[in-house]
């Protein structure tokens, strides 16, 4: 079988081509942008212009002016970022990686300077380091969150990411290349697959996963040369077995292909996988989730705290939707209702009213008027699909299926009042006294109804080993537009790998998904 040649934009635009280089270029430089306007910012706001005298020393060995000192900390500081890896491509444009390399490059270079001062016995003015330090932090998580978005759009369309080469049987070869699909951001796109599983037939030529089979897995390596991929991607289930793995990687040394393997591990976050070799063999330890102890309390005070805070700043704004809710038909402000918490216990849920005051008694005629309009689309698509029409099989698949979830578009119980407030989620803000009673916390699974539990499987119940928040990973990746299947992948994936840091993560980006307004109804 010949397997088919890059196209032409894909050897143009992937991720050893010219503009990606260009790309690891600018980032270089917009970061040292960025460090200098910290330094000598800061060095500016505490001396003034002229930039003050030496730096105190009690040794005659050591002088130097602010000024030297900046430079001196400038290169030190961008030279540490290039050590660190954050201009690797593998890195750019997803995952937390890239922001965990900036901070820990930033403070190895300050707590050095700390050292040095010390071991020198020089004193560095603290109000100096208090400015530059945050400022570059800030500054160039900032600097990089702006490419992410400019590269984000790019690969979305094709151009700047790896291609990938899936070698696997059948059914993990279509899970491996509906992962990567599914996150363009990421930057993989699947080119061909080599496996000896079972395919499917479209005219004539095997497919899986949508993505053409070009040979058999022990063709892998030659097939990713003759490709010119940037990435082979073995699935767990690969035949080549440990030795025809590691002839794999032999075969491609020297390409400036890189070699991944999925482990299997389904929504298991790195930092609970652990690689020990034993007897030079990998062994993976995957440490259990953890829902006690020192972390836990420390999510338990920003949780608190930051509902105590965010109550008295939005305090003003919610009286007056307050007041505009209660004038607009003279109903009930709030919408209580019992909702699932941490380990099955019941609560009430406030939130703002967005719906007429009936609408729990016209539930079933709304539910039957959904289920009405999504057959009429079925029926649609289906035809549609039949007659050749690619649009209507893109829409087939738009019917979501939301498993034990109702929520509807365009559902008639909605008050104008309620639509505005349901877009930018402020009839969620009243759920900030549900954090401070220690019913919820600021981030966590969706809230669940006694309903949808009751209907629960086994592993769905893990939701509930923690409690559920006011935002979470189902609020940054779609809200009302998941699936049943993907709102439970998100939340369970939250609940075995849950940090402090992934919470305050999901913070930042859940302003972001407020604004975008995506999926909000």
């Amino acid at each position: 079988m010949t397997p088919p040649s890059r196209g032409a934009s894909a050897g143009a635009s992937g991720v050893r081509s010219p503009e990606m280089r260009r790309l690891q270029l600018w980032l270089a430089l917009t970061d040292l942008l960025v460090i200098v306007w910290a330094t000598f910012g800061a060095q500016v706001l505490r001396f003034g212009v002229l930039g003050g005298s030496d730096l105190a020393a009690r040794s005659t060995y050591v002088k130097l002016s602010y000024t030297t000192f900046s430079i001196m900390l400038v290169l030190a500081w961008w030279l540490a970022l290039r050590v660190h890896g954050a201009y690797a491509v593998h890195l750019l444009g997803h995952g937390t990686g890239e922001y965990r390399l900036i901070g820990t490059a930033t403070l190895r270079v300050f707590g050095a300077v700390a050292m040095l001062a010390y071991a020198l016995k020089v004193d560095v003015a603290r109000g100096y380091i208090l400015l530059a330090l945050p400022a570059g932090l800030v500054g160039l998580y900032v600097a990089r969150r702006m490419w992410r978005r400019w590269l984000a759009a790019r690969r979305a369309a094709g151009q700047l990411s790896h291609d990938v080469l899936v070698v696997g049987d059948g059914v993990h070869s279509r899970h491996l290349i509906r992962v990567l699909a599914d996150v363009p951001e990421a930057g993989y796109r699947v080119v061909g697959a080599c496996t000896s599983g079972e395919t499917d037939d479209v005219d004539g030529a095997p497919f899986v996963g949508g993505v053409p089979v070009v040979g058999a897995e022990y063709e892998a390596a030659r097939l990713a040369i003759e490709l010119g991929v940037d990435v082979v991607a073995c699935s767990s289930s690969s035949r080549l077995g440990p030795a025809g793995l590691r002839r794999l990687g032999w075969s491609l040394e020297g390409s400036g292909i890189e070699l991944v393997v999925s482990p299997g591990l389904t929504d298991v976050a790195g930092p609970r996988v652990l690689t020990r070799p034993v007897a030079g063999l990998p062994l993976l330890h995957v440490e259990a989730p953890t829902f006690s102890g020192p972390k836990l309390a420390l999510k338990t005070t920003i949780d608190w705290v930051g509902a105590f805070v965010l109550c008295v700043l939005l305090g003003l704004p919610l009286l007056v939707i307050a007041a505009i809710i209660k004038l607009q038909d003279g109903g009930p402000v709030f919408f209580r209702q019992q909702r699932v918490g941490l380990g099955g216990e019941l609560f009430d849920l406030v939130k703002f009213r967005s719906m007429v005051v009936d609408a729990e008694a016209r539930l079933p005629e709304v539910r039957a008027l959904e289920e009405r309009q999504r057959a009429a689309l079925r029926a649609e698509a289906g035809e549609g699909a039949r007659a050749g029409d690619a649009a209507a099989a893109v829409r087939e698949t738009a019917v979501i299926d939301r498993g034990v979830l109702f929520k509807m578009e365009d559902d008639p119980r909605v008050t104008p009042v309620g639509r505005f407030i349901r877009r930018y989620s402020i009839d969620e803000l009243p759920q900030l006294l549900n954090v401070l009673a220690g019913q919820m916390s600021l981030v966590g699974p969706r809230p669940p109804l006694p309903s949808e539990v009751s209907r629960y499987e086994d592993d769905v119940r893990r939701r509930l080993l923690v409690k559920p928040g006011m935002t979470g990973l189902w609020q940054i990746n779609g809200r009302s537009n998941l699936t049943w299947d993907e709102s439970v992948r998100f939340d369970l994936y939250y609940v075995e790998n849950w940090s402090v840091a992934q919470d305050l993560l999901i913070l930042w980006r859940t302003l972001a998904a407020v604004v975008r307004k995506d999926g909000a109804y």
